[in-house]
Formats: structure tokens, C-alpha cells, sequence
């Protein structure tokens, strides 16, 4: 019976979009013939906890480092090897191509017979540092393939492989789960709850960090109350920048049209998304290209809830979107110009019933046709 290890820093109960993406892998998948060795999520009796409730509810097999941080040693590579041999895989499957793909060649001597690396965000980053570039050049050559999410992460990192490595690039995206992201996920409880069942909602669902552009919306704030003095920004979501944000809505004088909702357990997001009537996360790239967008599940699951949406232009972000049909892209920025732009696309959505529908209506079967777990774990399957 043909076994995968799964080998993955990245993994519930853990929060993160990497870790959602691997798990909602992981369940679509022979649990019979899948094991997954990953990190501890935190130290202490509470991390340990939450980890070892969490590893007896799943399905299939999961082993547990106890370092936080699975990184490719020669310990982890014992390990990995031994558990390759121990449960009778042929394939390995890295979570995060850089850097755990590193430790391809000694699995591979130890008998592992295919090796797949997914590649995220931040591997395009690595494809820009020389030192870091030529690591991924080696993770190239010692797998069978690289996955990325979409044409900007392909590009970026194909350039840091050899031409071999780069034509074996296959596209594995996150998927949407679209009977759980819906237009009827219960939204108008939302609404009536925090008192906005009769005020025009442009929703963010994200981390709050820089790069996510919430910063732009509150900028962008005083264009559309201008044109729509009942509208409010329903910001979803937790982070390191609440509070810059909270002071940044006091400064504009927006703060009474600005709701901050904390962080949300993931079971009551689909109900946060459609509370909004328009989705908004105008994403920018900082850093120098080093801090980007991989994707933007975000707008996928918006879609999926029957809203239209505005990205920002930053890295795979625009791969979740037909621009034009189920949203517009917008540039992402701080500067005036590009606050202005996503003030203007958010004031003509918010206006316009009908235009929100027909976005709203195709996202939702661009998601049913084209983004759906079953479709992309299918393909996985075949990959290992």
C-alpha cells in the first residue's frame, strides 16, 4: 500500500494559512496511507494540550517534534528517515518547500520514491537573496516537484531553479470549501449582533500586519462615508497592528464607521464574510519583494459567500481574482492616489445592488468550477 509522510513545520493546532492548507490536504486523503511529522504548536502543558486534543481527533497518524520550530537538521532528518522506513512510505510530501525541502536526498536514499515540495509566499522571497537562492536551487534539484499557488510565486521561484527543476513546477493551490463558505452562512446574525443590520458593510477578513491593507481601508474612509455617510468597515481578524490601526481610525475621525472584531474562531468566519456586503483587503508588497502576497485564499472564500471583491495588487493576489467579473485589483498603498482608487471601487460596489449580485453570483461559480477541496486534493493524490 503505497504511504505518504507528510513532513511539515506548518500543521493545526497551529493558526495559519499554510497550516489550514495542508490540513484540509491531509482530509481528503487516504488516512490509511498518510503520516504527518510536524512541530509542536507551543511549549507548556497548555501548547502540549491543545496539540496532543487536537492529533487524537484526526483521522490519520500524526507525529509530533517536540521542537516548535521543524527545521532540517540532522535530528529531523533522523527522524524523518526513520519514520519513513517505520511506516513504509514511498512519498514524501514538504509542507513548505524552504526550508524542510533540504532534506530530500537522504530521504529519498533512505527509499522514498517521490518527492513533492509546496511552495508559499515566502519561497519567492528566498528566490531573491543569493544565499537563499541558491538553497532553493538545491531544493529543486533534490525533489521531483514544486508546487506554487499561482503565476507571480511560479515565475519568482522558476527563476532561482535549473531549467529542469523549473519545467517540473506543478500548480497546488489552496482550496475553498464551498459548502461551508456560502452566500447563506448566517450573516444577518452577524449584522444584527454588532448593530449594522441597516448600514452598506465592506468587510476585511485577515491577520492584521502591514502587508494586509487594512490601513488603506480606514485611509480610504472619509472618500466613502463623503458618499455614503451610513457605510462601516467591519476589519475581522487579530495581529500586531490593531492597535497602530485603532489609533490610525482616531486620527482620520472614521472611528465610529471603523468595528474591530478581535480574532474570530474559524468555525464563525464564513458568517463574518457574509455580513459584508462588499469584500476589501487591497494587499501591497513591502520589503522589497520580501514580504508578499502568495495568494489570497481571502478572496476565494469572499466569492465563495457571494461577494464581490477588491484586491490589491500584491504578488498571487490577483490570481484569486477575475478582475473585472468577480472584483476589481486594485494597487495597493498608503499613498493618496491608491487610496483613492480603493475608495472609488468600494463606493461603486456599495451603490450598486445589482453590479454586487452579478460579481457576487460569478466568484461564487468561478469557486464551484475551478477552486473546490475535492478538485485540488485530487490532484495532489496523483502528485504523490
Amino acid at each position: 500500500m503505497h504511504k505518504t509522510l507528510i513532513v511539515t513545520n506548518d500543521f493545526p493546532p497551529r493558526p495559519g494559512g499554510i497550516q489550514a492548507y495542508l490540513h484540509n490536504m491531509a482530509l481528503r486523503l487516504d488516512p490509511d496511507r498518510l503520516v504527518v511529522y510536524a512541530s509542536t504548536w507551543k511549549r507548556g502543558r497548555e501548547g502540549a494540550e491543545a496539540t496532543a486534543a487536537f492529533d487524537a481527533e484526526q483521522p490519520f497518524t500524526v507525529v509530533r517534534d517536540r521542537t516548535t520550530m521543524l527545521l532540517p537538521t540532522p535530528g529531523v532528518t533522523r527522524r524523518a528517515t526513520a519514520l519513513l522506513r517505520e511506516h513504509g512510505c514511498e512519498s514524501v510530501w514538504f509542507g513548505a518547500a524552504a526550508p524542510l525541502g533540504l532534506m530530500a536526498p537522504a530521504l529519498r536514499r533512505a527509499g522514498a520514491r517521490r518527492l513533492v515540495a509546496t511552495s508559499h509566499g515566502h519561497e519567492a522571497g528566498w528566490a531573491q537573496l543569493p544565499a537563499s537562492r541558491r538553497l532553493l536551487r538545491r531544493i529543486g534539484e533534490g525533489t521531483d516537484t514544486i508546487t506554487y499557488l499561482g503565476e507571480y510565486t511560479r515565475s519568482r521561484i522558476a527563476a532561482a531553479l535549473t531549467p529542469d527543476a523549473a519545467a517540473r513546477m506543478i500548480q497546488l493551490p489552496p482550496g475553498v470549501d464551498e459548502k461551508t463558505f456560502h452566500p447563506d452562512s448566517g450573516g444577518h446574525a452577524v449584522r444584527e449582533r454588532l448593530g449594522l443590520s441597516d448600514r452598506p458593510v465592506v468587510v476585511c477578513v485577515s491577520r492584521l500586519v502591514p502587508r494586509k491593507g487594512q490601513d488603506t481601508l480606514i485611509l480610504a474612509m472619509p472618500a466613502i462615508l463623503a458618499k455614503i455617510p451610513d457605510a462601516v468597515l467591519l476589519i475581522v481578524g487579530g495581529g500586531p497592528y490593531e492597535q497602530d490601526l485603532r489609533r490610525l481610525a482616531d486620527e482620520k475621525g472614521v472611528a465610529g464607521s471603523v468595528r474591530f472584531t478581535g480574532p474570530v474562531p474559524w468555525a464563525e468566519l464564513p458568517a463574518h464574510y457574509g455580513a459584508g456586503d462588499v469584500f476589501a483587503m487591497p494587499c501591497r508588497t513591502r520589503r522589497g519583494g520580501l514580504d508578499v502576497e502568495g495568494l489570497g485564499i481571502v478572496y476565494l472564500e469572499a466569492s465563495a459567500t457571494g461577494l464581490p471583491v477588491v484586491a490589491g495588487d500584491s504578488g498571487g493576489a490577483p490570481d484569486a481574482v477575475l478582475d473585472g467579473e468577480t472584483g476589481w485589483v486594485v494597487r495597493g498603498g498608503t499613498d493618496p492616489e491608491r487610496v483613492g482608487e480603493s475608495a472609488e471601487r468600494i463606493v461603486a460596489l456599495l451603490r450598486d445592488p445589482e453590479l454586487r449580485r452579478r460579481m457576487g453570483g460569478r466568484g461564487r461559480r468561478w469557486v464551484e468550477d475551478t477552486w473546490r477541496w475535492d478538485l485540488l486534493a485530487e490532484r495532489a493524490r496523483v502528485l504523490l
